[in-house]
């Protein structure tokens, strides 16, 4: 398997953590997804089930394979079931101190060359490694959503990540059928550093009255080929997620250009979150 890698422990059971287990799984790896929530990790299972059997109505594989990928599916609830995984990818809320929090006790608990990743989307990898005393062990692989479909991997390596984990981490992504390409650790890294300020100004667009969001989305995929606009993205990833990274890259770039516009944060204000919520921009 990947530069000895074959067991793959993952923390956080919700949409990228399952995502990341399932293909996990899917690609021969024996895998544990560990979540506090018994719902969530019941939630989780349950959505296992539904999409590998999608997969076999599809053709996309077999009724063989999707019982196999079962087959290498465990669900916990405590962090400790991890303890034979050679990697543990961390896929729970964009919060620092959270993050920190788990590589902390993960350090504690992996004392060997298992490597740890993060799959933070724009939080510092170097300020996650900080909080341990093997920050040459600690890496980000952020996935993208929805992960079974998306090909990016991006990895990103702290100051310290030593180049044997960096490879063993491509390896990794490659072995689960991605593309790995690398980016820097700076906030947002690149996807989101491109990406936040582009969503950022549709926003703006459509408060400062230039133009409605169906027309902002509109120019966008038709002129510039985007299969989904900027706005109907942002209801996409979630209206707060949006804002939260936009302050993070404000933070770590320590500029305010990176701030959230002011009609994102109204419909955040008002529980608007975009898809997930049944409103954001638009009515779902």
């Amino acid at each position: 398997m990947a530069h000895g890698v074959t067991k793959v422990g993952v923390i956080g059971g919700g949409q990228m953590g399952g995502g990341i287990a399932q293909v996990a799984a899917v690609s021969g790896f024996e895998t544990v997804v560990c979540d506090l929530s018994p719902d969530q990790i019941a939630r989780c299972q349950a959505t296992h089930d539904k999409l590998l059997a999608r997969g076999v109505e599809k053709g996309k594989m077999t009724e063989a394979d999707a019982a196999a990928a079962k087959g290498r599916l465990t669900y916990v609830t405590d962090t400790s079931f991890l303890s034979e995984s050679d990697i543990v990818i961390e896929a729970v809320v964009e919060n620092a101190e959270v993050k920190r929090s788990i590589f902390e006790g993960l350090a504690k608990q992996f004392t060997g060359d298992q490597i740890l990743a993060t799959n933070t989307s724009s939080i510092s990898i170097t300020e996650i490694a900080a909080a341990t005393d093997c920050a040459e062990r600690v890496i980000g692989m952020h996935f993208f959503y929805p992960v079974p479909v998306m090909k990016l991997v991006e990895v990103i390596n702290g100051l310290a990540t030593s180049e044997s984990v960096t490879q063993r981490t491509i390896t990794l992504a490659e072995a689960m059928g991605k593309t790995a390409l690398p980016a820097n650790d700076r906030a947002g890294f690149v996807s989101n550093r491109v990406l936040m300020p582009m969503i950022n100004e549709a926003f703006y667009s459509w408060m400062e009255g230039v133009a409605e969001p169906e027309d902002i989305d509109g120019i966008m995929k038709l002129g510039c080929n985007h299969p989904m606009g900027p706005l109907e993205l942002a209801d996409f990833i979630g209206l707060d997620t949006c804002a939260h990274i936009m302050n993070v890259l404000a933070d770590g770039l320590h500029s305010e250009r990176y701030r959230p516009c002011p009609r994102l944060e109204q419909l955040v204000t008002a529980g608007r979150m975009g898809r997930k919520s049944g409103r954001g921009v638009y009515e779902y």
